[in-house]
């Protein structure tokens, strides 16, 4: 029985008369990298708009995870690539909101600590329980072994991709 089709078969098997020196596994894993790209951000806008959490809200409330739902205003202005200004604003936001809670540093009285409060870490779980339902979902069609697999081999890939990127941020 033939391996099912997607949409990128159709697309090589377009592009190989137009370009003979084609190699149709490179732009097969492109173009399908692409379009996974763009269907995990649709997936990501999706379960945004469901949980009522901006973008700007939940890529801070998550690199504040990532700190375990503490971090100084600063710290979380290196995690996001964002002057201290910009983190000011986005802070001031969800702290409206009630998901997070600025207070004055017990070590030092000129630093300022930032903490999720419950709703903001709620909040952040249900998106990110929605984005990871996706994810599972997508990736559930493979065997644990093949998961690994496919993470070891994108892994060689991206540390050729970062050698590319020295002296460049890694994403956020």
């Amino acid at each position: 029985m033939p391996a099912p089709r997607d949409w990128t078969d159709d697309h090589v098997e377009r592009w190989l008369p137009v370009l003979p020196d084609l190699d149709p596994d490179v732009e097969g894993t492109v173009t399908r990298a692409m379009l996974l790209t763009k269907h995990l951000r649709r997936a990501r806008e999706r379960s945004l708009k469901a949980t009522g959490l901006e973008r700007h809200e939940f890529d801070t409330l998550h690199k504040l995870a990532g700190r375990r739902g503490r971090a100084t205003p600063s710290e979380l202005a290196g995690d996001l690539g964002l002057a201290p200004a910009s983190v000011t604003g986005r802070l001031d936001a969800l702290e409206h909101r009630g998901f997070v809670r600025r207070t004055p540093s017990a070590a030092d009285r000129r630093r300022v600590d930032v903490r999720w409060t419950s709703a903001g870490e709620k909040a952040w779980r249900e998106a990110l329980g929605m984005l990871g339902h996706e994810e599972e979902r997508l990736l559930g069609v493979l065997s644990k072994a093949e998961r690994g697999q496919l993470s070891a081999l994108l892994r060689r890939v991206m540390v050729e991709a970062e050698r590319d990127e020295a002296g460049r941020d890694r994403p956020t």
